[in-house]
């Protein structure tokens, strides 16, 4: 027995074809919009590569690119294929693809589910990401005169801007690592001699945090050094003080940026699945529709449309069974007689 039947006229069928024409060419515009948030994401991930601890990140931009490029061809030939059924001469060249067709649908369906969830799922290995891109890229912060680190302190700075952040997860990351370039540092000075002499790595390290990390908006002029002495700044505790630095670290700023672009394309690539989902079932319809007719040679004739030939466990057992026999099929039966040899 079919699933979810439908009867159908002439009328019924062409404003059914009509319909789901209009979907697919609406999925194709879906499909470009999701092309273009994979691309935009692409190009911010770009913006703040030297940033990202690996290349792994450009995964899910890279995936959505192409998602978005089968989206515009799959519904693309959809479009096609409804158009042509008003016409029973031009539809009859797609029937022996059209179960293949729809097979695939249904495939890609599922794969556009699953992207929808790495969209959400990504975001974990992002924060490690952008953990590790951070700490290394503040390791080079100094480094102004070698060759492919000179524009580090630059994005560094303007990310810090930017996102109104300081350190990788607060300011006092800057203290742990030597920031300031050796060649602005009087070495004949005792205290420079001393600070370097102090640490165990030979680092110049300070309680101090670059000019990006201030606050604008803060009253009083930015104090980004000497930051836990209170006796070098009038009328200051750094204890008790409301700091005029930003307290946010850039990971989590970052990580709330990309992850929110995330959370969106990943909602909508959950709305382009359901309505990928209602084309392949109008699709299907289409097709039972003009399969069914009572009366080949007559269009106009009635007709039932169904989603599904026979119900859920029949179409379910009918397709393990075409799995097994494939599977059998490709199998060498144990003890059979070995082929003659060649004389």
């Amino acid at each position: 027995m079919a699933l979810m039947t439908v009867k159908f006229d002439l009328k019924k069928r062409v404003k059914l074809a009509q319909t789901v024409w209009f979907m697919y060419w609406f999925a194709v515009m879906a499909g470009i919009l999701v092309f273009s948030m994979g691309l935009f994401f692409k190009i911010e991930l770009r913006k703040r590569s030297e940033l990202m601890d690996n290349n792994e990140s450009h995964f899910l931009p890279n995936l959505l690119i192409f998602m978005g490029l089968v989206i515009c061809c799959i519904n693309a030939l959809g479009g096609k294929i409804c158009y042509d059924s008003l016409d029973p001469s031009k539809f009859v060249k797609w029937k022996p693809v059209l179960n293949g067709f729809l097979t695939a649908c249904m495939v890609f369906n599922a794969l556009l589910l699953l992207t929808a969830f790495l969209c959400f799922l990504m975001r974990i290995p992002l924060q490690f990401t952008l953990a590790e891109g951070l700490r290394s890229g503040m390791r080079f912060y100094k480094d102004t005169d070698t060759p492919g680190r000179c524009y580090m302190k630059r994005t560094i700075d303007l990310m810090q801007m930017e996102f109104r952040c300081c350190g990788t997860d607060s300011f006092r990351d800057w203290f742990e690592i030597q920031w300031v370039s050796n060649r602005y540092l009087d070495f004949s000075a005792k205290e420079v001699r001393d600070r370097i002499g102090s640490n165990v790595d030979g680092q110049y390290l300070m309680d101090g945090v670059p000019f990006s990390c201030c606050n604008p908006s803060s009253p009083r002029p930015c104090i980004q050094g000497q930051m836990t002495n209170n006796t070098a700044h009038y009328s200051y505790d750094h204890y008790t003080e409301e700091l005029n630095v930003w307290r946010r670290g850039c990971s989590d700023a970052l990580l709330s940026y990309y992850g929110g672009m995330m959370n969106t394309i990943g909602a909508l690539v959950i709305l382009v699945t359901l309505l990928e989902v209602g084309v392949t079932i109008g699709l299907q319809y289409v097709q039972s529709s003009l399969s069914s007719l009572s009366n080949p040679e007559d269009p106009e004739s009635e007709s039932e449309g169904w989603l599904l030939e026979k119900s859920v466990k029949d179409t379910f057992t009918d397709l393990m069974s075409k799995m097994k026999s494939v599977g059998k099929g490709g199998k060498v039966e144990e003890g059979g007689e070995a082929p003659p040899a060649a004389s």
